[in-house]
């Protein structure tokens, strides 16, 4: 496989990545709230290591090709995405996780859990690899297709591990000595989730 493709695929990656989306809001929830991001950002990657090996293996485009099996990941991954936006809205509004922050967070496993949720279960994530992979493919090359999938995908995870814990870490580090303004951006990350949720049920049953 060309390193010219991977490296024209990791510039796109890397682009896709600093686009503020559900996978943002919820590092930053989580950074706002939890003493490390890693579990937040292991299920990001986690979440996306799936969808690579459902891609890799050619199930993503059966997905793809099926009307109710794709509308059933939207609603799926809206509503889960619309619930965790909504719990983590009233979780950072109430007086209790006001008094005491740390009472609001939850366990590393539970977050990876739930990180893991956050990317794999959305369909626009699905489709982008599904769109976006195969261009910088070669199916004369020596590498057989899966494999040159799987190393895009492995890229694209590396750059959203590394971006991520940038972004977690940098918000622990500013927003931590500023407790108002750390539950202002868990609120307005949960109430982000929400609306993508709702987006993303809105154009699948307006299409």
């Amino acid at each position: 496989m060309a390193a010219s493709s991977v490296a024209a695929f990791w510039a796109i990656a890397a682009v896709l990545v600093a686009v503020p989306g559900p996978d943002w809001a919820f590092v930053l929830s989580s950074g706002v709230r939890s003493p490390t991001v890693v579990p937040a950002v292991g299920g990001i990657v986690l979440g996306y290591a799936g969808i690579t090996v459902v891609v890799a293996a050619g199930v993503g485009a059966l997905v793809a090709k099926s009307p109710a099996a794709l509308a059933t990941l939207t609603i799926v991954g809206g509503l889960y995405l619309m619930w965790h936006g909504a719990r983590t809205f009233a979780r950072d509004s109430a007086p209790s996780a006001a008094a005491h922050p740390a009472a609001a967070g939850r366990t590393p496993w539970e977050t990876l859990a739930r990180g893991m949720g956050v990317s794999a279960l959305n369909p626009k994530g699905l489709l982008l690899f599904l769109a976006l992979l195969p261009q910088f493919t070669d199916a004369a090359g020596d590498w057989p297709l899966p494999m040159q999938l799987g190393l895009l995908g492995l890229v694209f995870m590396l750059t959203c591990a590394i971006f991520y814990l940038c972004l977690g870490s940098l918000a622990r580090s500013i927003l931590r000595a500023r407790p108002v303004a750390a539950r202002l951006i868990a609120r307005l990350s949960g109430a982000a989730m929400v609306a993508v949720g709702a987006l993303l049920l809105i154009d699948r049953f307006i299409t």
